[in-house]
């Protein structure tokens, strides 16, 4: 189908403003953290809840309602799913101003506003569905990106609001953002697509949440329970030994009308180990990044050992401007450095430029100017590498594969973001809550994005990138 039809220049506008607003929905954690922290008199660890829980939502949730929402049920669950992110925008405000609903109904609420980022693999079956060829790998690179530069767009937008509103009128113009797009959508959406609802493979998805929920109640509460403590201890361990469980359930033998949540044969097929190990490493250290710059930006410096530079929610959220508009650049660069040089290169420049962004803050945060090009040289790698992952998935798996391959990349990316997330402040605090250890988090977390680009460079060389292997 064409794409240059004036119906499918308003769908995708529709669809890039469900991929950004789900995006600016989930990027209401980090900037307001510190002050979700003030208002609730708790240590950051647990107000990072109001971002992780979010995240962690949209990472069990996205294979489910991958594939919950196939054929005739997608438009509903697409509509439906934004009607839940809507609830949550609203609880999360209700929680705030009536201080008795207490910080667990605000994180009960921001998890309702996971289901949002799971949308997102939705609009790229739907471009599936609309568009082919190069127009359809166009759009699919937009799309892929709309995620990185809507986060950094929500940024400044929800704390220019919180600022002026606070932190309840942020989630209220959340909520306001997302009732413009439900509208949006309900207007613009196929009202049908071919195909039935595919099965869901509920076991795997217990497994996985598990997993998961285990790892990172582990990470974010060492600090508060104690790193040797018998719950801490515990949770990382099931987590640990629930996700081998999880992969040994999905490869087992079935039937072909009941595949497992994820297909990990296709997962780690040579073609795509590259870039699904770049995804989860570069996402971790992106909301890594993320999380550990608004609170350079926001800290206190009057404070003992203090690393902060002590502005307020409007600068923690402009920092996010250039992150947004050179992820937005760098994805364009991209298609010109893979026309005339190849893709293979994306991803090793994409991650090195991520990794040198995290170094250079580590190295100078003393004035706001400094973290303001870190932030830029950070975005420029985002858009190098988030840009081009479809184009490098897409032409190496069969097209009835291509859904399952983008899903589980999709996964993985929410999976990094909901581990740096909580990941970062564990950081902070296991190497002592000095500027010393803000230095040595972003040391960690930039050694990890380096160690990304090894093995892109490692993956182009692996045999069989072929669709048929």
């Amino acid at each position: 189908m064409s794409g240059e039809k004036a119906p499918g220049r308003g769908l995708f506008a529709t669809l890039a403003a469900i991929a950004t607003v789900t995006a600016v929905i989930s990027s209401l954690g980090a900037p307001l953290v510190p002050s979700i922290a003030e208002t609730y008199d708790v240590p950051v660890a647990t107000a990072q809840w109001a971002l992780t829980a979010t995240l962690l939502v949209a990472a069990v949730a996205t294979p489910a309602v991958g594939r919950w929402a196939s054929g005739r049920l997608r438009r509903p669950i697409l509509l439906g799913g934004l009607a839940v992110v809507l609830l949550g925008a609203a609880l999360s405000a209700l929680a705030v101003e009536v201080e008795a609903l207490g910080i667990g109904t605000l994180v009960a609420g921001r998890a309702l506003q996971g289901v949002g980022l799971a949308l997102v693999p939705l609009t790229l079956a739907v471009a599936r569905d609309e568009w082919s060829g190069p127009v359809l790998v166009r759009r699919l690179s937009w799309l892929s990106v709309t995620v990185v530069a809507g986060a950094g767009l929500g940024y400044p937008l929800t704390a220019f609001t919180a600022q002026q509103l606070g932190v309840a009128g942020a989630y209220w113009f959340g909520a306001a953002l997302v009732a413009v797009t439900l509208w949006a959508a309900a207007h613009q959406l196929p009202r049908a697509a071919a195909g039935a609802p595919q099965h869901v493979d509920l076991v795997g998805l217990l497994l996985l949440s598990s997993a998961t929920v285990g790892l990172l109640l582990a990470i974010s509460r060492g600090e508060v329970w104690g790193w040797d403590a018998p719950a801490t201890i515990a949770l990382g361990a099931a987590g640990v030994a629930l996700l081998p469980c999880w992969a040994l359930w999905s490869v087992r033998p079935r039937p072909e009308d009941r595949p497992p949540l994820i297909d990990l044969r296709l997962a780690t097929r040579p073609a795509l180990l590259g870039p699904n190990t770049v995804t989860i490493c570069i996402a971790t250290a992106m909301y890594g990044l993320l999380t550990l710059v608004v609170l350079l930006v926001r800290g206190d410096p009057a404070e003992p050992d203090a690393f902060g530079l002590g502005y307020g929610v409007t600068a923690a959220g402009l920092v996010l401007v250039p992150y947004s508009l050179l992820s937005v650049a760098g994805s364009r660069l991209a298609r010109l450095v893979a026309a005339r040089l190849g893709p293979h290169l994306l991803l090793p420049i994409g991650s090195t430029a991520f990794g040198a962004s995290m170094l250079l803050l580590a190295g100078w945060h003393d004035e706001l100017w400094q973290a303001l090009a870190a932030m830029a040289l950070g975005g420029l790698g985002s858009g190098f590498t988030f840009s081009s992952l479809p184009m490098l998935i897409v032409p190496h798996v069969p097209a009835a594969e291509t859904g399952s391959a983008l899903g589980f990349n999709q996964l993985l990316r929410y999976l990094g973001f909901s581990f740096g997330s909580a990941a970062s402040v564990a950081l902070l605090h296991l190497y002592g809550g000095t500027e010393a250890a803000f230095e040595g988090a972003l040391v960690t977390l930039g050694a990890l994005s380096l160690l990304a680009a090894a093995a892109s460079v490692a993956g182009n060389r692996l045999p069989g990138r072929g669709a048929g292997h």
